[in-house]
């Protein structure tokens, strides 16, 4: 998996688990962002208006 914001390739754990998070939109539909991406941008609304 890739972040949606930043391209990177997104990291895993042993588990199989995504390092980040899944960021769901007003239309029901999941963007997945990484962990740096997350710090840089705090709150669910900053990383939405960066996603469009």
């Amino acid at each position: 998996m890739k972040c949606e914001i930043c391209k990177k390739t997104l990291g895993e754990t042993f588990l199989k688990k995504i390092i980040g998070t899944h960021i769901k939109d007003d239309k029901g539909k999941m963007h997945t962002v990484c962990h740096e991406c997350q710090k840089k941008l705090q709150g669910k609304e900053a990383i939405l208006k960066e996603l469009k």
